[in-house]
C-alpha cells in the first residue's frame, strides 16, 4: 500500500464528541498502517473567522490559518469531521474556510474567462458528517446538506475523489453503534481514504 501524508482535521468546537472520537479512530488507523499523519482541531485554532470587508480586502491572515494552509499544501490527503448544524458546517468552520480558501492558494480565476485553475489538485478527501437525522431523511426533506463542502469547496479547488461518511442520528446511537463506527473510521484511516 502507499503510504501518504494525511491530514486529519476536526472540525468540531468541542473535541469530546462523536466527531471528535471518529477523528482519533481515523487518526490511529492512518499512524497505524504508516502514514504520515499531522492532526489540527479546530478548537486549537485562533483567528477571526469574519469577513469584515468581504473579498474587497483580504484581511491578513492569522498565523493558525497560514499553518492550515501549509498543511493542506503537505497533504496528499485530508479528513475532515464535523456536525451538521442547520443543515451546514459550525460557523467557525465555514468562516475559515472562507477566509483561508482564497485566491492563489486554493484557485486561481483565468482572465478573459469563466474558468479557474484548481491549486490544490492531486489531493483527495474524506469527509465525515455527523448529524440527528438520518442522512436519507435528511436528504429527502432538506436537499442535500454536503453538496457546499464537497463540491463548492473542496472538488473547487482540486480535490478528487472527496468521499462523504454521513452518520446520524447520532443521538440515537448506542455504545455498539459507537464501536462500530469507530472501527469504520479506522479502517479508513489505515486506507487513507
Amino acid at each position: 500500500m502507499e503510504k501518504k501524508k494525511v491530514l486529519v482535521f476536526l472540525g468540531h468546537e468541542d473535541c469530546e464528541t462523536l466527531s471528535g472520537s471518529l477523528a482519533d479512530s481515523y487518526e490511529q488507523g492512518a499512524k497505524d498502517a504508516g502514514h504520515e499523519v499531522k492532526r489540527i482541531n479546530i478548537c486549537d485554532l485562533k483567528f477571526d473567522p469574519l469577513l469584515h470587508k468581504g473579498y474587497k480586502v483580504i484581511q491578513e491572515l492569522e498565523p493558525d490559518l497560514k499553518r492550515v494552509q501549509e498543511e493542506m499544501r503537505w497533504a496528499d490527503h485530508v479528513t475532515l469531521f464535523y456536525p451538521n448544524w442547520w443543515g451546514t458546517m459550525p460557523a467557525v468552520l465555514k468562516g475559515m474556510f472562507d477566509r483561508m480558501f482564497l485566491p492563489g492558494f486554493a484557485f486561481k480565476f483565468i482572465k478573459g474567462s469563466w474558468r479557474w485553475e484548481k491549486l490544490l489538485k492531486g489531493k483527495s478527501a474524506n469527509i465525515f458528517i455527523t448529524m440527528n437525522t438520518h442522512p436519507l431523511l435528511a436528504r429527502i426533506l432538506y436537499g442535500d446538506n454536503s453538496n457546499e463542502i464537497k463540491r463548492n469547496i473542496f472538488e473547487f479547488a482540486g480535490f478528487s475523489p472527496v468521499r462523504l461518511t454521513k452518520v446520524g442520528p447520532v443521538e440515537k446511537i448506542d455504545n455498539k453503534e459507537r464501536d462500530a463506527l469507530k472501527k469504520k473510521a479506522y479502517e479508513l484511516g489505515k486506507g487513507a481514504r
